[in-house]
């Protein structure tokens, strides 16, 4: 996943149950205050989805894609962190997924909660 490379995400646990990450918060997925961007959050989540997804699609399925996300921003993760998250499924079926990411700091602050859909292709 060409994109989450370049947003330096890092896989450290992947399993079809669960699916745990890392990330650093670098300037350039900050906004003003130096905090880490809403959109990067949703791409974190974004990408750790996609892999459980993927880990879970049926025999003869060519692939996943989102086609819904939600995000809920709890608090921020300044510029310097590493930010963790935890992936799990809440529904997997034969065409969708449903994926809640748990995004939070070191110290255990919650930095947001990402639920997205996937659809099997």
């Amino acid at each position: 996943m060409p994109f989450s490379k370049l947003m330096g995400v890092k896989v450290t646990s992947a399993g079809k149950d669960k699916i745990e990450a890392e990330i650093e918060v670098r300037a350039d997925l900050c906004t003003t205050g130096g905090i880490m961007h809403g959109g990067a959050i949703m791409a974190f989540a974004d990408a750790v989805g996609a892999i459980g997804a993927s880990l879970n699609l049926p025999d003869g399925a060519k692939g996943t894609t989102t086609i819904e996300s939600k995000s809920n921003f709890l608090g921020a993760a300044p510029e310097g962190e590493v930010v963790e998250s935890v992936t799990v499924p809440i529904k997997v079926g034969k065409r969708l997924s449903v994926w809640q990411t748990v995004i939070k700091r070191k110290n255990g602050q919650q930095v947001a909660m990402v639920t997205q859909t996937q659809l099997v292709l």
